[in-house]
């Protein structure tokens, strides 16, 4: 092994999946965040993580309504994806600006995404500062498949591919 630059280093972590979270301000308008930094925490009782930057219109959201709905997008999605991951919430309603439909959720209040692989609402149950991020962990409420078969999006770092989860 040889010693490289961090950021050398990182670069071989790819692919690395994509998810959009959902979360909604105090007055009720929903925002998406895509993200790449995701991860399950357990199984009994099903949680889920996710890293979001302390700089970011999702931050503050999730800090007011401790609530989100983790979305896996379609390869139908892929510029909705992208445009979620460039675009602040402050200044954009991004399911107006991508034609994504905001489906109401049971549990939570943000909605769903329609037409994501697999969607999960979560309570955030604990956080953890990071640095420049925080880890918003959320206890999974309920889960949620598409009816059709659909592929989803990978980042291989300067690109995005769908792949099937056969």
């Amino acid at each position: 092994m040889k010693e490289v630059k961090i950021e050398e280093a990182w670069k071989k972590k790819y692919p690395e999946q994509v998810s959009l979270a959902v979360t909604i301000s105090k007055d009720g308008k929903p925002d998406i965040i895509a993200l790449g930094w995701v991860m399950p925490t357990s199984f009994n009782p099903p949680m889920v993580a996710i890293s979001v930057g302390k700089t970011r219109y999702t931050h503050k959201l999730l800090s007011e309504v401790p609530e989100f709905v983790l979305c896996f997008p379609s390869e139908r999605q892929k510029d909705a994806m992208i445009f979620c991951g460039t675009h602040s919430g402050k200044d954009y309603d991004k399911f107006k600006e991508t034609g994504l439909k905001p489906v109401k959720a049971k549990y939570v209040k943000p909605p769903l995404i329609e037409g994501s692989v697999a969607a999960f609402e979560c309570k955030v149950v604990a956080t953890l500062d990071t640095g420049d991020h925080t880890i918003f962990v959320g206890e999974i409420l309920t889960a949620y498949i598409s009816e059709t078969e659909e592929k989803r999006i990978y980042n291989f770092g300067n690109y995005f591919k769908s792949i099937s989860n056969d």
